[in-house]
């Protein structure tokens, strides 16, 4: 027989053994132990109990020996009584005789087989007569009979006498420190496995735009991993503040003039050059609001419950008014957690591109099984080749002439939105849709 090769049973292993920090580190303290408790009891047994229970048995196969022969020698009821005395006496065995019967044909065996094997191996070297015998019926003694030529020896000997009746109390014990030792490990490792989760849900709040209140726990290095969280976490903050600043101020500096601009044009007589002129400054406009909210995002933002058709309906209107025919498919008692500028801003750039590329818009939400929420929006327009979807995620990316996205605005229409999903801890996909289109998903914890 061929065996598998040394990766093949890693891999085997591995998919096997579990995959958290929890498991793993049960794992590590439960099957030393374990191991241990068994080769220890293996060893007692093998070298301790099994030796004590020879050594009694033989000695009690000897006693019944010595009652048979000194029997056979007088097999008289004057003899057998003064037999049955000095063994009561002597050796705490009670015997007695019945003429002419025989021995039973049925055998009872033990739970354990150990004890059966190891007294029939030491009554049959000892013993010359035909023999019978049962550790079972009564729970304190062994019934031993002997066939003899005038009929059957009965022998019923304390139970200690052929087993080492306190073996069980080592195993007990053992068990018991084997428990009180993993029940303090499990303790111990709960409370360091909790604070490195304690640490990652704080790290993912924090990647979803919350502030979460977060205080060290644990071990030295888990502390220490703590800490140094928490400082980028400030860091983090203090750039985002730094960056919110200066988009503000960036902000009202450009606008500034723009408005300059459209003021002088609204005074201006209306000719084909300043409708031009117009059009650019819509544009340069939308370019500008386009950049400022992905710099900016919505991190800041607080998350609250929304019904999912209350998120969907204001995309669906801005669809609408760009002269699409619209479809909204969502459950009225549809609840998600979100931060609704974000997602409004989210969906509405994806029902923007498809008003822009399609006739047909279809904004549905559903719940999946795995329990996320699906949004979509859908449109017939070309759709996006398969090979250019996750490129099409990239800022400022430029696709082909089949769907440019750049027709109206920088390309950030995508990537905002995936950058919402994702802060919610979701995802954002591109696939096919059954309108001939794209199919722009956005799935969101539920």
């Amino acid at each position: 027989m061929r065996l598998p090769p040394p990766a093949l049973w890693g891999r085997f292993l591995k998919r096997r053994l579990p995959t958290s920090l929890w498991g793993r580190s049960l794992l590590i303290i439960v099957l030393p132990v374990l191991l241990m408790q068994v080769a220890v009891t293996w060893a007692f047994f093998d070298a301790h109990w099994q030796t004590v229970t020879a050594r009694l048995s033989d000695g009690l196969a000897g006693d019944i020996a010595w009652a048979a022969e000194s029997y056979l020698d007088d097999p008289t009821p004057e003899n057998l009584a003064l037999i049955a005395a000095r063994a009561e006496r002597s050796m705490q065995l009670s015997i007695a005789f019945r003429e002419g019967d025989v021995l039973p044909s049925d055998r009872r065996r033990g739970v354990i087989g150990v004890i059966d094997r190891t007294l029939d191996a030491a009554l049959r070297e000892r013993l010359d007569q035909a023999y019978w015998f049962d550790t079972t019926r009564y729970p304190a003694y062994v019934d031993v009979q002997l066939q003899l030529p005038q009929g059957v020896l009965r022998v019923i000997a304390p139970r200690e006498r052929a087993v080492a009746t306190q073996a069980h109390i080592f195993v007990l014990w053992l068990f018991l420190a084997t428990v009180l030792l993993m029940s303090v490990a499990i303790l111990f490792i709960r409370n360091q496995v909790r604070a490195i989760e304690r640490l990652a849900d704080a790290a993912e709040s924090f990647g979803r735009g919350e502030i979460p209140r977060f205080k060290p726990h644990g071990a030295r290095e888990v502390r220490a991993a703590a800490v140094a969280f928490i400082d980028m976490r400030q860091r983090i903050q203090r750039y985002i503040e730094q960056r919110t600043a200066l988009l503000a101020s960036v902000s009202h500096d450009l606008r500034t003039p723009l408005t300059r601009l459209r003021l002088e044009l609204a005074l201006s007589e209306p000719t084909k050059r300043t409708a031009a002129m117009q059009r650019d400054l819509d544009e340069m406009e939308h370019m500008i609001d386009e950049y400022l909210a992905f710099a900016r995002g919505e991190t800041g933002e607080a998350a609250e419950p929304r019904r999912a058709a209350e998120l969907l309906a204001p995309a669906a209107e801005d669809a609408r008014r760009a002269g699409a025919e619209v479809e909204v498919v969502a459950p009225d008692d549809l609840t998600l957690m979100v931060r609704p500028l974000a997602m409004k801003r989210a969906l509405g750039n994806l029902a923007d591109n498809a008003a822009s590329h399609g006739r047909v818009v279809r904004l549905s939400a559903r719940t999946l099984p795995s329990g996320e929420v699906e949004l979509a929006v859908e449109d017939d327009g070309p759709g996006i080749p398969e090979a250019l979807r996750e490129e099409a995620f990239r800022p400022f990316s430029r696709l082909d002439e089949a769907r440019n996205q750049n027709r109206k605005g920088v390309g950030l229409g995508l990537a905002i939105a995936r950058d919402a999903a994702r802060s919610h801890g979701g995802e954002a996909l591109l696939e096919d849709s059954d309108l001939g289109g794209l199919r722009a998903v956005l799935r969101l914890p539920g």
